[in-house]
């Protein structure tokens, strides 16, 4: 039997510090990492800005008669 070449994953930096990941935190490289990554999240850091719809049924100006 021939093995499958195993998968290689690329080793991106902890986006928190910079510091290699961990296997068991992956993409982090520890659980404070993770937890503040968490804490921002729940904090609204990452939040997208978004703009208000006006409501489709608004009455638009009256025409002049």
């Amino acid at each position: 039997m021939t093995k499958s070449p195993e998968k290689k994953r690329t080793s991106k930096p902890c986006p928190i510090c910079g510091g290699p990941p961990a296997d068991a935190f992956r993409p982090f490289c520890s659980r404070r990492c993770a937890d503040v990554d968490l804490g921002r999240w729940l904090g609204g850091d990452y939040r997208l800005p978004a703009e208000e719809e006006r409501p489709d049924d608004e009455p638009e100006e009256d025409p002049p008669q």
